[in-house]
């Protein structure tokens, strides 16, 4: 072969080789490289997850709730201890003294005149019927003034007269104890009776807190459910001696109350059961009718041990005539005058004993919660004469 043949073979392999070449790159630029074997595993020993296998869908993780902090129970209100008997008649004496004092010393002053005329009598006779002591009652005493004087003359003390006379007149034998026990293992009711106004609902915390006072076990019946404010008024006055109040909705039937509250104090065995009823009195017939059916529906339950009838002070003839209605209506045993402290008009405490025959158990001194005690006649007359 000559060189000249040899020369364009080779040529022609350089050629063929350059091509094969050029065609192998442009083949592996278009193939994608498939996917490694997977035959690793992790550090536990388990071989991972095959991407392309289904993924299963576990629950979803519990939520974790944030931690609420309890709500702090709030403390039970401190119960109030009231005040004592013994100390609620120092401050009877007291506040009596202030208020009525100008009654005894106008007395003292006219029969400590060197010369006892007509004309001073019927001054002495003015200055009772101003302090509402009632024209019978008045003519009583002054007749006995009278007598005493005369008779004994120079021997005796006008004061010492004058104590002993009007201390008779109030009538210390009076059984002025309050009924609040019960026979039969079964608790004294007490049915607090008055109009509106008079200071009922009031008198009736009180009286629980005396009973308190005394360590005595009492439910208070909020039959005045025609005033709402009275029941609530009732309410705070049981929170804060502890003591139990049995209320209705505004509107319920006054009765029913009552029955509930003495059959709650029949079922927990308590002492006392202390009934606030209404104090309209729009007519004697409707007023009649509501407390002759509250006292009826209690005494199925326990009969009523005591009938406290709650009249101001300060309302003078007025607070004769509503003594009378009522005293027609229900079977008074008590009478409460209230506002005593504020007027100079006690001798409403004689009128109303006189008219109604029943006596004065308790007298209200003040706005305070423990301002009402025992009635004394020889405490009440001993702040009239200062």
């Amino acid at each position: 072969m000559d060189a000249v043949a040899l020369l364009i073979l080779l040529v022609a392999l350089v050629g063929v080789a350059l091509v094969a070449t050029v065609a192998g790159l442009v083949v592996t630029r278009r193939r994608k490289p498939g996917p490694l074997p997977n035959t690793h595993t992790d550090v536990l020993g388990v071989p991972p997850a095959d991407p392309e296998a289904p993924v299963e869908l576990s629950s979803p993780p519990a939520t974790i709730e944030p931690e609420v902090a309890p709500e702090p129970v709030p403390e039970a209100p401190a119960l109030e201890r009231p005040e004592g008997t013994a100390s609620r008649l120092v401050r009877l004496r007291q506040r009596l003294a202030g208020s009525q004092g100008g009654l005894g010393r106008g007395l003292l002053a006219l029969l400590s005149r060197d010369r006892l005329d007509e004309d001073t009598w019927e001054s002495i006779e003015d200055t009772l019927l101003t302090a509402d002591v009632g024209v019978a009652p008045t003519q009583e005493l002054v007749d006995r003034l009278r007598t005493r004087l005369r008779v004994e003359g120079g021997a005796v003390d006008a004061r010492t007269v004058l104590r002993e006379e009007l201390v008779a007149l109030v009538d210390p034998t009076m059984d002025r104890r309050l009924q609040v026990s019960g026979e039969d293992g079964r608790p004294g009711v007490v049915l607090v009776v008055g109009v509106n106004g008079a200071g009922k609902t009031t008198t009736v915390g009180k009286i629980a807190r005396i009973l308190v006072a005394e360590d005595r076990s009492v439910v208070l019946g909020a039959a005045d459910t025609f005033r709402a404010a009275a029941v609530d008024q009732l309410a705070t006055w049981g929170e804060r001696v502890g003591v139990e109040v049995v209320r209705g909705a505004e509107g319920t039937d006054p009765a029913s109350v009552a029955f509930e509250a003495v059959k709650d104090g029949v079922d927990r065995g308590v002492d006392t059961v202390i009934v606030d009823t209404a104090g309209r009195l729009q007519n004697k017939a409707g007023l009649m009718d509501e407390l002759g059916k509250v006292k009826r529906v209690i005494e199925k339950q326990a009969p009523v041990t005591e009938v406290l009838l709650v009249l101001d002070a300060t309302t003078g003839q007025n607070g004769m005539i509503q003594a009378r209605v009522f005293s027609e209506v229900v079977d008074v045993t008590g009478i409460v005058l209230t506002k005593l402290d504020g007027s100079a008009k006690g001798g409403i405490v004689v009128a109303v004993q006189r008219e109604l025959g029943v006596p004065v158990k308790l007298v209200g001194l003040g706005e305070g919660a423990d301002d009402l005690a025992p009635f004394s006649p020889e405490a009440f007359v001993d702040a009239l004469l200062g």
